[in-house]
């Protein structure tokens, strides 16, 4: 899939910024995104976001569209077809998140929206159940633009920041600048993860697993401990001045 990224970027930029605008669909259509692996796609383009090979706001742009086309069309069908979809056996796979996402909908319906399109199983499955609820559309379109319009740039960071880091000058702390970076990325994924999972050990049936409630109560606070010092270290090493205006002339368009 990057090869062919890479590919059609040679081609045009505009075909670049036509490949973000149908990756964003895909992730936002019915069940397509429940097998899309959309993450590792986004990340390849903020990649050459970062690296200055496709402009930050057309892509941002392009990804609005696709999210948006996607998320109606997925409500449509979900309006549309609710009867054979609420028999047909594919989806029965998926009642347990079904069931939690319709209890959310009827409850907090714009959080879970919001919030849903940021979460990978339930992105593709929130419009479409959403739909199959036949919420009123005016409950549905505002809190589908502003997750459309804030979920393209939080994927793409993680590849944006990736393209800069590779981009920075040559010099002699560069190599390990870059490590150091993403060890710091790492641990910040590592540190929002297990707080997630804390956060539900009290929620959810125990079941078998390495990661006790009690071996999380220490794990978490210790792993969020070591993630802001490094991250606090990130932030006083001699190259971050450079990765941080490469980082900002993204962001300006330069």
């Amino acid at each position: 899939m990057e090869a062919w990224i890479q590919h059609l970027l040679e081609q045009s930029v505009g075909w670049a910024i036509g490949v973000v605008a149908v990756v964003t669909f895909l992730e936002s259509l019915a069940l397509v995104g429940l097998i899309l692996p959309g993450t590792v796609m986004m990340a390849s383009l903020g990649a050459l976001i970062g690296s200055g090979h496709i402009s930050l706001y057309p892509a941002w742009g392009a990804g609005l569209v696709g999210c948006l086309v996607g998320d109606w069309l997925s409500f449509y069908i979900g309006w549309k077809f609710q009867g054979p979809l609420h028999r047909w056996k594919y989806l029965q796979k998926y009642q347990a998140l079904l069931s939690k996402t319709e209890h959310a909908l009827h409850n907090h319906s714009i959080a879970t929206i919001i919030i849903g399109r940021f979460v990978g199983p339930t992105r593709p499955l929130i419009p479409l159940i959403a739909g199959m609820l036949e919420l009123p559309v005016k409950k549905f379109l505002l809190p589908s633009i502003v997750g459309c319009l804030l979920w393209p740039p939080v994927y793409l960071l993680p590849g944006i920041l990736a393209g800069v880091a590779i981009d920075i000058p040559a010099g002699t702390q560069d190599s390990l600048f870059k490590w150091y970076l993403a060890g710091v990325a790492v641990l910040i994924w590592l540190s929002v993860w297990l707080s997630w999972r804390w956060s539900r050990s009290s929620k959810v049936a125990s079941t078998p697993s390495v990661l006790t409630a009690t071996r999380l109560r220490y794990l978490t606070p210790l792993t969020l401990l070591v993630t802001i010092v490094a991250f606090v270290l990130l932030l006083r090493h001699p190259m971050m001045p450079i990765f941080g205006h490469l980082v900002w002339k993204v962001f300006i368009g330069h």
